[in-house]
């Protein structure tokens, strides 16, 4: 089954302008993507369905300040990863440690689960810090899962400059990994 695309930018610019039916097919074409990303981010089942509809709600109340139609994903992405990171933050504040709690299942220790989390936020942290070239290819090719033909098609470039865009940004996201650990 194809992966549902992202609006064209017609519909972008369109919703920019204030264009209600515009801004309600953004926002109903969007919500597969963002739903990916945050399920992708998000530390929970729950903070994912959350951010995701905080998101929408973001992009429906400030489309007009989208700079450029063809950021709308990068765009997007980081409007996620910051939601998914304030919940993980709201919730370490709310809850404190969960070490001990009586009548709740535990399926992996709690320290697996914040070094999960935290490696989540490392790697969106490398993803949203790429430039925004490398990172629409990025997000499209490895978190959303087009096909390379169809991200080289949308950004207007040759295969071999896609993948050379791709390559660029794996490799800064590795070295940008590979540094934080030391």
């Amino acid at each position: 089954m194809a992966r549902p695309s992202w609006p064209g930018e017609q519909v972008v610019a369109a919703a920019q302008a204030g264009d209600e039916a515009s801004i309600a097919a953004l926002v109903s074409a969007s919500h597969p993507h963002v739903q990916r990303f945050a399920y992708a981010l998000c530390a929970s089942e729950d903070d994912a369905q959350d951010a995701a509809q905080e998101a929408l709600i973001v992009l429906f109340r400030k489309v007009g300040t989208l700079r450029a139609a063809a950021a709308l994903g990068s765009w997007m992405f980081q409007i996620v990863r910051n939601e998914c990171i304030r919940r993980a933050k709201a919730a370490a504040r709310r809850d404190g440690p969960a070490i001990g709690r009586p009548g709740e299942p535990t399926t992996t220790s709690v320290e697996d689960d914040v070094l999960r989390r935290l490696e989540a936020q490392r790697v969106a942290a490398a993803i949203a810090a790429l430039p925004a070239d490398q990172r629409c290819v990025l997000v499209m090719r490895d978190v959303q899962g087009l096909p390379g033909d169809v991200v080289a098609r949308r950004m207007g470039l040759s295969a071999a400059a896609m993948k050379s865009r791709l390559h660029r940004a794996r490799a800064a996201v590795r070295a940008e990994l590979d540094g934080q650990d030391q």
